[in-house]
């Protein structure tokens, strides 16, 4: 892990039994709140990206638009917003998934892409995967291509990471918390 990742890992507070017992809640607001960890935070998805002609942003509701907003603005790419269901006006695409207790669903306007657009799918972390795959699949039916899932964090053991690998998606996290 490098200097930077690590700092950022370092800034990210860990509420132990919330909301439940047995669960390390990772809360970023801690990175938000430290300007000099936030800008470090956008600063390496901008250096991930700055040299990849990257058409749009695709930002997961409502964490990742945190993250998603400074890195389409500094790629000078499109932001578009992937949306729990029934918060987008215009006409939508619905993907539904599972959830411990349920399911959940996402949705995105129809024409939030152009076929071939270079998408990068961002939120702040990585559990079990399901809304990022959800989100993913689609970006992938207007037909654009998804170059990579980003988050700030990564929970590889819930094994949200490697369900996204396993159907072809390349994963950038900048830091991961496993074990612990």
């Amino acid at each position: 892990m490098d200097y930077f990742s690590e700092s950022i890992k370092k800034a990210i507070r860990t509420v132990p039994d919330w909301p439940k017992p047995g669960v390390s809640f990772r809360d970023i607001t801690t990175v938000l709140q430290d300007r000099t960890a936030f800008r470090k935070l956008v600063d390496a998805f901008v250096h991930r990206y700055h040299d990849q002609k990257i058409d749009a942003i695709a930002a997961i509701d409502a964490r990742g638009f945190i993250i998603g907003s400074p890195l389409a603005y500094e790629l000078n790419a499109g932001l578009v917003l992937v949306r729990k269901k029934g918060k987008l006006p215009f006409d939508t695409l619905v993907e539904d998934y599972e959830l411990e207790y349920g399911t959940a669903s996402v949705e995105l306007h129809k024409d939030a892409f152009r076929p071939g657009d270079k998408v990068v799918l961002v939120d702040d972390l990585i559990a079990t995967g399901g809304t990022m795959l959800a989100a993913s699949r689609l970006i992938r039916q207007i037909g654009a291509e998804i170059v990579e899932v980003s988050a700030m964090i990564d929970l590889p053991d819930l094994g949200g990471s490697r369900r996204l690998r396993d159907e072809g998606l390349n994963v950038y996290t900048v830091c991961e918390f496993a074990g612990d």
